[in-house]
């Protein structure tokens, strides 16, 4: 849920600042008179949306030295003190400025001022619908160009691994990644279009008891590379419960916002054509780790990369073949 700030300056402005703050569900309220900058300064480390009653420049110049990323500054809007206009500044594509003004000229009568040229003309906002399918951009600068391409030529065309949920109409499907704008994949091979990950990849995980989160990470991010995949598309770590309490792996899942399975060693054994380890299988009492548990968590569709035997870590990938349909999946922040 978004939290934002309604920060303001004169006394009309904190009349509609307080109203604004009960209409959008218990926002914070902060008059601001003689220390606007600080104010705008602290809210921005702890709300998702400051919403501004006063001037522009103002507003400006109190956040130009706090930008950074599109992706983790908060949405910033200013508004007149009769609510009369709203206007996104900043981030109203992925911090939800823009949709923040819809609503909020809503509860005026006013009117959302809107400047970003996919919404002037109805286009689909790519870096939206990416985010809303769990796809990790692997060049931006690319995604941002190919934005470009949409506004001005009113399409893109797209490419997937994948079956994909119904489509926009001005985002076109082709049967080559060699034709696409943007092209959605696990796999890390160059191509002309934009390299969009999915969250598919399974990594069934063995390791020696207390065994760092560094290590394990090391030793999956090498198992990526060695075989052309996307540790962006790793969205689940699988293992045996005997290692439900293993630190460096659930350190590891915690950092990087992965799922975790764990299986007894019945069901691991019931998985067919996996390399068995006799090792293994003294330790645990399974005739492997890695390879069905990565086969289970995916929902045993397809085994990608069979075990790769590492210092204190073995790694095993698999692939989710229908992403869209199966629940749960989510993207991971490696």
């Amino acid at each position: 849920m978004t939290r934002s700030a309604i920060l303001a300056l004169t006394e009309g402005g904190c009349r509609l600042g307080r109203r604004l703050a009960v209409d959008l569900g218990g926002a914070g309220f902060f008059p601001c008179r003689g220390r606007v900058r600080a104010e705008i300064h602290r809210c921005w480390q702890e709300y998702d949306a400051l919403v501004c009653i006063m001037a522009a420049g103002i507003v400006v110049r109190s956040i130009a030295p706090l930008l950074e990323d599109k992706r983790t500054d908060p949405a910033v809007l200013v508004c007149d003190e009769q609510g009369g206009f709203v206007i996104p500044l900043l981030s109203g594509h992925l911090g939800g400025g823009n949709e923040l003004a819809i609503r909020i000229a809503g509860l005026t009568g006013g009117r959302a001022v809107v400047t970003t040229a996919s919404d002037v003309l109805g286009r689909t906002p790519l870096d939206l619908w990416a985010r809303d399918l769990g796809l990790q951009v692997a060049d931006r600068p690319a995604l941002t160009r190919a934005m470009g391409r949409l506004v001005d030529r009113g399409r893109v065309s797209v490419y997937s691994d994948y079956c994909l949920p119904a489509l926009p109409p001005d985002i076109r499907p082709v049967d080559t990644a060699a034709e696409a704008d943007l092209v959605i994949t696990a796999r890390t091979a160059p191509c002309r279009g934009v390299l969009l990950h999915p969250p598919v990849l399974v990594a069934g995980i063995g390791c020696n008891r207390g065994t760092g989160s560094e290590e394990i990470g090391a030793a999956l991010a090498a198992t990526c590379r060695e075989h052309g995949l996307a540790l962006a598309s790793v969205c689940r770590l699988a293992s045996i419960d005997l290692k439900q309490d293993e630190e460096g792996l659930l350190a590891l899942a915690e950092s990087h916002g992965l799922a975790m399975d764990f299986y007894h060693r019945d069901l691991l054994n019931r998985v067919e054509g996996i390399e068995s380890s006799a090792a293994v299988l003294r330790a645990t009492g399974a005739r492997g780790v890695a390879e069905p548990a990565a086969l289970l968590s995916s929902g045993g569709q397809r085994l990608l990369v069979r075990k790769r035997k590492w210092n204190n870590v073995t790694v095993a990938i698999a692939e989710v073949v229908s992403p869209w349909s199966e629940p749960g999946l989510a993207p991971s922040t490696w």
